[in-house]
């Protein structure tokens, strides 16, 4: 079944964009529908989803990801003395939502995120001092997106003061969302971009993945391995490689410092971009082998065409480790590279007192695949560099404790080591992991306030 740009993309304004399913409608018509899921009321955080189901791949337990993915970035435009009925009515919207939807998979899950620029231009004077700080890094637990060694020079580094993700199996509880909540925030916020996308359902079938690129007639997308989660082929949502979980919390591993008040216990850090992903390079010039040198470690023990790998905290890799790889096979993996920075060097107890044992994931990915080309819907077509057809890609969604947290773990990618060390690649290297064949087109860190703070934070502080 392949569909026409005209089905691909829907343009015009804002509005009709999000009550839209464009190409995404497909994936209702090709998954099953997932059983229920049942869980107790809202957690304190808003990057939480009660519910998750967990199953057995290959032997490896997985949590089985939410099938429909949105993103809806904005800009306040509400005017200083407007700000605090703009608080109250997101905050009224919110709320009738969370009694409308479980917070479930089958229910709808909706986390608020705010960006730099927020915090700098509508609330400065109460961010100054509540806004939490990292230990670690000697400065504050938001900073701004940079550009990393592999980026592209023309990756955008964005300036959206929020972003809504909005996370369901059922993709009308996202489109009624997103549309009621942009209905009701007329003349306080104005959209920017509209990002939407899918996560594969590894039921043994084609998958999702591979159904909706050859849908879409993207090149490469025959060569996806049949039931892949994602269009790379390899399951990322291994248990053992996501975090705990409340373990990005601000406070959890004792990091950050919350603060006065500690106004923002119980929030996170969300990093937002998006990437094109070139299935013809990642499948035409490497073979099986070359592919899990390069998505887990150089020489790695994988039967061929496994797509679920075991990553327990039993066989992280040290820095050392990450070294000899590289002096021996001029290659670092992945997986390997990040796991010096991405995973505990040590037991930790928590603030709550919960223990976090050496080698557990830090990191909490919420990423899904897209076919848009970058986004669904732009107010800036030319700024975002709009392209006319579908194109295979992520949008990557990631909590972590800081910015300064995931800064680390991306340079990690690009073989800059926690100390400091820098292993030496040339732009595009396939030995640096999947970055060959990724192009960043996107990029923007935020912060994640608990659910009692969701609605423009700071501003009840406001004099």
């Amino acid at each position: 079944m392949k569909l026409t740009r005209k089905e691909l993309l829907v343009g015009g304004a804002a509005g009709a964009a999000l009550g839209a399913a464009g190409i995404y409608e497909l994936v209702e018509k090709l998954a099953d529908s997932p059983p229920g899921h049942f869980g107790e009321g809202r957690e304190p955080e808003q990057h939480l989803v009660d519910g998750m189901r967990v199953e057995r791949q290959e032997g490896v337990e997985v949590v089985v990801p939410l099938r429909h993915h949105q993103v809806v970035t904005a800009k306040v435009v509400a005017k200083p003395d407007q700000l605090r009925d703009a608080r109250a009515n997101l905050a009224a919207v919110l709320s009738k939502l969370d009694d409308d939807y479980p917070a479930t998979p089958d229910g709808l899950a909706v986390t608020v995120a705010w960006g730099l620029p927020y915090f700098q231009n509508h609330v400065s004077e109460a961010a100054r001092s509540h806004l939490p700080f990292d230990r670690r890094a000697k400065k504050p637990a938001l900073i701004d997106s940079i550009r990393f060694p592999s980026d592209p020079d023309d990756t955008l580094l964005e300036d959206n003061d929020v972003a809504f993700l909005l996370r369901s199996d059922n993709e009308e509880h996202i489109r009624t969302a997103a549309t009621e909540i942009f209905d009701r925030m007329k003349g306080a916020l104005a959209v920017t971009s509209i990002r939407k996308g899918f996560a594969g359902q590894m039921d043994g079938g084609a998958g999702l993945p591979k159904q909706m690129a050859t849908a879409a007639g993207v090149p490469g997308a025959d060569l996806i391995p049949d039931g892949s989660e994602l269009f790379l082929g390899f399951t990322s949502t291994q248990r053992n490689a996501l975090g705990p979980r409340r373990i990005v919390n601000f406070e959890t591993l004792g990091l950050v410092d919350l603060g006065p008040r500690s106004y923002f216990h119980g929030g996170t850090h969300m990093h937002l971009s998006h990437i094109f992903e070139d299935l013809e390079a990642w499948y035409l010039n490497q073979d099986f082998r070359d592919r899990v040198n390069t998505t887990f470690r150089p020489k790695m023990l994988v039967r061929p065409g496994t797509q679920t790998v075991a990553q327990p905290p039993s066989r992280v890799a040290s820095e050392g480790e990450v070294r000899r790889d590289y002096d021996r096979y001029g290659i670092i993996g992945h997986s390997s590279s990040l796991q010096p920075a991405s995973r505990l060097q040590q037991d930790v107890r928590g603030s709550d007192g919960t223990i976090y044992r050496k080698g557990t994931a830090i990191p909490q990915r919420a990423d899904f695949n897209t076919l848009d080309n970058p986004f669904f819907w732009s107010a800036d077509p030319k700024r975002d560099r709009m392209g006319e057809g579908p194109a295979a890609g992520l949008h990557f969604v990631v909590f972590n404790p800081t910015s300064d947290d995931f800064h680390r773990n991306r340079l990690a990618m690009d073989g800059v080591m926690p100390d400091g060390t820098r292993l030496q690649f040339a732009s595009g290297d396939r030995g640096q992991g999947f970055n060959s064949v990724l192009h960043t087109t996107h990029r923007q860190n935020f912060l994640v306030p608990p659910r009692r703070h969701r609605s423009f934070p700071l501003v009840e502080l406001l004099t």
